[in-house]
């Protein structure tokens, strides 16, 4: 597959230093240093994500199950990376290619998530992180289970219902987006390393040394890093820790094929690979992170770092069509409402309307919009409301509210409204996919919120602050800056987790994992996933073609029908003619990083709406 390291010229240098002065010298140093990091690791138990017994069945066996259909179907327009052994799905090459690395040497599916998603950090600055938080869906080959570890970020003792607005009642965007108040406390540190000791089979030194490494030695600027960084550039140069992070000594922007090192990011992944989960909630880590918050009126401090704990849960699941989804649970609202959407849809027969027909799109459409609809009324920590998640994904209630649906008019989305509409959320969030050769699948999404977070870097960390607390209803029962009302499940207490539409999801097929996916995208989170879902079980299409078509989104409020470019002119006249409020705004919806397991293969494609991603697989 890519990033064949072993073809590589050795990066000694003639007196025996090491230079890595570039991405095909680092591969290589990945090859070179992998069998000396993983010495210690016993390769017949790797793959066991919960005991050694567990790994002696792989689901994706050397010898693909015979089968009457072609590997790849050369007529498909897109066509997906094949693997037989391993596969990591991401938004950045580099990360994936360690987290395959760590594959190809023997670790499990948890191993690669774990070393990508520190990779990630060091590589994908506006949205791989270790001051944010996400979720982390695991499929355990050897139990035939699956559980959620749930990294969402908390909000500090000190924050408060009202902490964003002004004397006069006004939201103060500023304060709730671009400042330290505007941080929950990281769970992303704790959330990795939770699922490494506990589903892992390689030491914190061996999944994070590569991630020390970039950090230290640096990796070639990428036209999309490059990018990512100028299109932020004037946020992050109002920060000076920020601006030292990510700009050059003059204050001038890398250029690509400049070599970016972190020096301070390396040292706080050390701090980290020595001492554990210890070596960031407390200790120098911690103390330059307090040290910030109390300098320039943050709320964090000590004792939330301390008191910062990952949450073990249950995931959703449901049925579609003799198909498994199981899915994120609260405080995420994607699993429900993609199980809710799946519900009402079940009970039509979409095939012979055609794929993005205006039939087909008309009745997608009314689903989402009464699934979105129930949103901000019932969904929040599930620690601190009451959700009825059971009563909301039963088929029952699809049944009636697919009553509700009229099929020649859109409804208009005033006479839905149950509940309360939320704000709007960031798009920039990111996922990525992990298969491995012993049976064990990744889903996992995690954030710093808005690209870059906060745009606040702590001083001498490396790292950006999140800025999740405007996740929350930061004014409940008043009109934010998009005029949606946000309702009280979702208010800001101390502790608490904010909703999220993060949806990493696993489709199973006979009892087998089938499809790992998962998208950025903030509310359109959700939507993304359940047509790439759809795409697949429904229009049999592969998972390069499924996550290329064109897509919708609507969530009830505002009252607008979002498509993508790419749709017959004819058949938005039609959604027109039917009531919908269509935008075509020319921008995309959502980026998933998927894993198709088929026969024995592993089918891997990175969504092109966005420069950057990567299939690795070997």
């Amino acid at each position: 597959m890519r990033g064949k390291a072993n073809q590589l010229k050795s990066p000694l240098d003639k007196n025996g230093i090491l230079r890595v002065n570039n991405l095909r010298q680092l591969l290589l140093l990945l090859s070179l240093l992998g069998p000396l990091l993983l010495s210690c690791a016993a390769p017949e138990t790797q793959g066991s994500a919960t005991a050694p017994a567990a790994a002696a069945v792989p689901a994706t066996s050397n010898t693909p199950a015979p089968t009457t259909e072609p590997i790849i179907d050369y007529r498909e327009r897109f066509i997906p990376v094949v693997a037989r052994h391993g596969m990591v799905v991401g938004p950045e090459e580099l990360a994936a290619e360690v987290g395959a690395q760590i594959l190809r040497q023997g670790g499990n599916a948890v191993d690669a998530a774990v070393a990508t998603g520190f990779a990630l950090a060091v590589t994908y600055p506006r949205a791989g992180n270790l001051g944010g938080g996400g979720f982390m869906l695991i499929h355990l080959a050897g139990d035939n289970r699956q559980t959620l570890i749930d990294y969402r970020e908390t909000a500090p003792a000190a924050a408060s219902r009202d902490m964003f607005l002004d004397a006069q009642g006004n939201l103060d965007h500023n304060l709730e987006y671009f400042s330290l108040q505007a941080a929950g406390v990281p769970g992303t540190v704790a959330g990795l390393l939770y699922a490494l000791d506990t589903y892992g089979t390689l030491t914190r030194e061996q999944v994070l040394a590569p991630a020390i490494a970039l950090a230290k030695e640096g990796f070639p600027v990428s036209f999309a890093l490059s990018f990512e960084i100028n299109a932020s550039a004037e946020r992050l140069r109002q920060n000076p820790a920020a601006t030292r992070l990510f700009f050059k000594p003059d204050g001038s922007a890398f250029e690509i094929g400049d070599t970016w090192r972190q020096p301070d990011l390396a040292w706080t992944l050390r701090q980290i690979s020595d001492k554990g989960a210890d070596g960031f909630y407390q200790g120098e880590v911690a103390e330059r992170i307090t040290t910030e918050m109390a300098t320039n009126g943050g709320l964090i401090k000590a004792q939330d770092l301390a008191a910062y704990r990952v949450v073990e849960r249950a995931p959703v699941r449901g049925t579609y069509r003799g198909f498994e989804i199981v899915s994120t649970p609260p405080p995420s609202s994607g699993g429900v409402h993609i199980l809710q959407i799946l519900n009402v849809l079940e009970g039509y027969d979409l095939q012979p309307m055609g794929h993005n027909s205006a039939a087909y799109l008309h009745h997608l459409t009314e689903s989402m919009k009464l699934a979105y609809a129930d949103r901000s009324l019932y969904l929040g920590d599930p620690d601190f409301v009451e959700v009825p998640v059971d009563r909301l994904i039963d088929k029952g209630y699809a049944q009636r509210q697919r009553a509700r649906i009229d099929s020649e008019r859109a409804t208009p989305a005033a006479e839905i409204a149950p509940g309360r509409p939320l704000g709007d959320e960031s798009t920039e969030t990111t996922h990525y996919s992990v298969a491995d050769r012993f049976g064990n699948v990744v889903s996992n999404t995690y954030t710093l919120n808005f690209s870059f977070g906060s745009h606040i870097a702590v001083p001498g960390t490396g790292m950006l602050l999140n800025n999740e607390m405007a996740d929350f209803a930061t004014s409940p029962g008043n009109a934010n800056a998009f005029g949606l009302v946000q309702g009280e499940a979702n208010k800001i207490e101390a502790g608490k987790r904010p909703l999220s539409s993060m949806s990493p999801t696993i489709v199973f097929r006979d009892g087998k994992p089938w499809l790992a996916t998962g998208s950025p995208g903030g509310s359109v989170i959700i939507t993304t996933v359940l047509q790439m879902a759809l795409n697949a079980m429904e229009f049999n299409m592969n998972v390069a073609t499924a996550a290329a078509e064109p897509r919708i989104h609507h969530q009830w409020m505002p009252d607008t029908l979002q498509m993508e470019s790419g749709f017959s002119p004819d058949t938005v006249r039609l959604l027109q003619a039917m009531g919908h409020p269509v935008n075509i705004s020319g921008r995309t919806t959502g980026r998933t990083n998927s894993i198709m397991l088929r026969d024995g293969w592993l089918f891997g494609a990175s969504d092109s709406r966005r420069p950057g991603g990567w299939v690795a697989g070997y």
